[in-house]
């Protein structure tokens, strides 16, 4: 079948991941909000962005649409936009194939994103209000308390970041970011970001919980240089943010494959 982008689609057949177990056969995955398509998207990166499904997996489409409750056409969908990010392969003989991501696609991977982290983290420490700067003082707090609203898109087109619809610490953690890369004054780097902000999975302190205190530390750290106006302090301690996480997801893949949680 033909996806209206110059590519066909292999017909649903059974397909096993290397050793014998069937992609996609999970129990059905909890509910993350958003339409089908951007949960079967979500849920898929995550899984291949942590190594639960490791490169050369194969996904059975059928099995997929079981797991999400869904007709062919939301999941063929989402993994078109899986494809089209470089972290599966559609093929019309071979069928569809995790390509996944090395420790060292994620160490450069982040060390992109927290460049543009970081430059954004510098601009707002010479742009920013007292207004913004209360608002994110008060998001670092969230952060600490957890706070956030289950299935919050924490983002949209116009505030640089990716949609990311998952509970509150998250969703906490996301709003501070946005709110730093908002305050660079840059519909630039927030579009940049918004393009790149995808390679960190949105599940990262389910897999990551002891970075929490961390994270929350280093957030103190930005908001001290942006409340002194210190923009290479801020840009420092943004990107130092954003690079060690990377760091600690490339370890965690070094690991081998993983087991779907729950």
């Amino acid at each position: 079948m033909d996806t209206g982008h110059g590519r066909r689609w292999p017909e649903a057949a059974a397909k096993e991941e290397p050793g014998g177990r069937r992609a996609g056969s999970a129990k059905p995955t909890r509910k993350i909000g958003g339409t089908v398509r951007d949960r079967a998207a979500e849920e898929l990166r995550n899984r291949i962005l942590t190594g639960v499904l490791a490169p050369g997996t194969r996904l059975d489409l059928d099995a997929l649409t079981v797991e999400f409750g869904a007709s062919r056409t939301p999941i063929r969908e989402a993994l078109l936009e899986l494809s089209y990010e470089g972290l599966v392969e559609v093929a019309p003989r071979s069928g569809i194939t995790v390509l996944g991501l090395t420790p060292r696609d994620v160490l450069d991977n982040f060390a992109i994103l927290g460049t543009l982290a970081g430059k954004a983290a510098e601009w707002a420490a010479a742009r920013i209000t007292d207004e913004e700067l209360g608002h994110i003082r008060h998001l670092a707090e969230a952060v600490v308390a957890g706070h956030g609203h289950d299935h919050d898109p924490v983002a949209n087109s116009a505030s640089g970041e990716a949609v990311h619809s998952a509970g509150g610490l998250v969703a906490a953690n996301w709003r501070f970011h946005r709110a730093v890369h908002r305050a660079s004054g840059s519909p630039r780097i927030l579009t940049l970001i918004r393009q790149t902000v995808g390679v960190v999975p949105t599940n990262f302190f389910d897999v990551f919980p002891d970075q929490t205190q961390h994270s929350a530390a280093d957030h103190d750290e930005i908001v001290a240089a942006l409340a002194r106006r210190d923009g290479g302090a801020a840009r420092l301690a943004a990107e130092r943010h954003v690079t060690e996480a990377g760091a600690a997801l490339a370890r965690f893949l070094e690991g081998g494959p993983r087991r779907h949680p729950g």
